[in-house]
């Protein structure tokens, strides 16, 4: 079935914003087709090839808006997302983490199911642990070594030599080593887009110049993976690299705004919720998202404009002028101006619906078990999308 028609089945729920039971996730699907058209059309410039992380989503009906004709090569964050698409028809899988021991069997079960899945490793006790268990002669997945290109997280530096011993260690068993890859999370202390050029050539000379040690000792590495949401729509040139991951473009939210990536116009994911409280002495409107609706991150709390745990919009996505989710507790939200700011809080009645756009996509979408989908200003809902979760 395709995708128009798969969402003409689902149009007929009767269900709208006005109706739903809050709180809710509500997915825009016009900004998310934009937001993919978008990145793709970037990386086509560039001319390379694009492994998009489903992480953010983890939703098959999400995902196969990326794939409008099949189901390319993706990124995942667990093995339990690997296993979901994998059941979906997704075979081309980077397990984008760095592997922990105990997760090796499983990873080989998905190798055994004919999924192409790479693990991530950076150390050589984990190639001597995939090399011991190469030994029964049956199939492995491919292994990545990860990079360190700016100090954020795990890898190793491009001219560490520890480089060269895992890939002897690997070639050595008869695993294969499919080349490199690095993410460049520090282009996340960006700021209305500063720097974020920069972090991105860093993130590919990092890439490439490991990649070139691998191939200089003697071994292939045909596998040169870069990416983050800021990189990816920042980089000018990206010479020498196979392949670009990113995740949380599809949706955006207000860390990516801060850091200059996207407008607030651009974020596809909102959480619906009711007025159910006013205190007008402490200037606050009470709704029924609180944070197990939007989950505790706090990421613009460091940024110049810090988002409180959300920005309040009306229910059809029209932010109010400074007015945020300041506070919240577990299934309380608390709506007030700004601090600092001279805006006014909007008269808001007891069942008014509202719709907060989320610091962190990835974490607000983990507290929801679904998304249901609109079609931009059109309040009707016209799909349910399951989401999978755990690891």
């Amino acid at each position: 079935m395709n995708q128009n028609a798969s969402l003409a089945r689902e149009s007929s729920l009767g269900v709208s914003l006005e109706t739903m039971e809050t709180p809710a996730l509500v997915l825009d699907l016009a900004k998310v087709d934009r937001n993919i058209a978008r990145l793709r059309e970037k990386l086509a410039k560039l001319g390379v090839r694009f492994r998009p992380h489903v992480k953010t989503s983890k939703s098959l009906d999400v995902v196969r808006r990326l794939f409008p004709e099949g189901t390319g090569p993706i990124t995942v964050s667990t093995l339990a997302e690997a296993e979901y698409f994998a059941g979906g028809g997704f075979t081309d899988i980077t397990y984008a983490v760095g592997l922990s021991l105990d997760k090796i069997g499983r990873a080989r079960q998905l190798v055994a199911r004919g999924v192409q899945l790479s693990v991530l490793i950076d150390t050589v006790e984990q190639a001597r642990a995939l090399a011991g268990a190469a030994k029964d002669g049956k199939a492995m997945p491919v292994v990545l070594i990860e990079i360190d290109c700016d100090g954020h997280r795990g890898g190793l530096l491009p001219d560490d030599p520890t480089l060269v011993v895992i890939a002897n260690v690997l070639r050595s068993s008869g695993v294969q080593l499919g080349g490199v890859l690095t993410h460049a999370g520090e282009s996340y202390n960006a700021r209305g887009g500063a720097g974020l050029p920069e972090a991105a050539e860093g993130e590919r000379a990092a890439a490439v110049a490991a990649a070139e040690l691998l191939r200089a000792a003697g071994h292939v590495a045909p596998v040169v993976s870069v990416g983050s949401t800021p990189t990816a729509h920042f980089a000018r040139d990206l010479t020498g690299v196979t392949e670009v991951r990113a995740g949380v473009f599809v949706f955006f939210d207000l860390v990516m705004h801060g850091i200059g990536v996207c407008e607030v116009d651009d974020i596809a994911v909102s959480v619906l919720a009711t007025v159910i409280g006013h205190r007008p002495e402490k200037g606050w409107i009470l709704t029924d998202g609180g944070w197990m609706a939007m989950s505790r991150d706090r990421g613009t709390q460091r940024h110049p404009v810090d988002q409180g745990y959300g920005l309040v919009c009306d229910i059809d996505g029209n932010p109010f002028d400074d007015v945020i989710v300041e506070d919240a507790s577990q299934e309380h939200g608390i709506i007030k101006v700004r601090p600092g700011s001279p805006g006014v809080l909007p008269d808001l009645p007891i069942g008014t619906r509202v719709r907060i756009l989320p610091n962190h996509a990835c974490a607000t979408c983990a507290q929801h078990e679904a998304y249901d989908v609109i079609d931009g200003q059109d309040r009707n809902i016209m799909a349910h999308w399951a989401r999978m979760r755990g690891w």
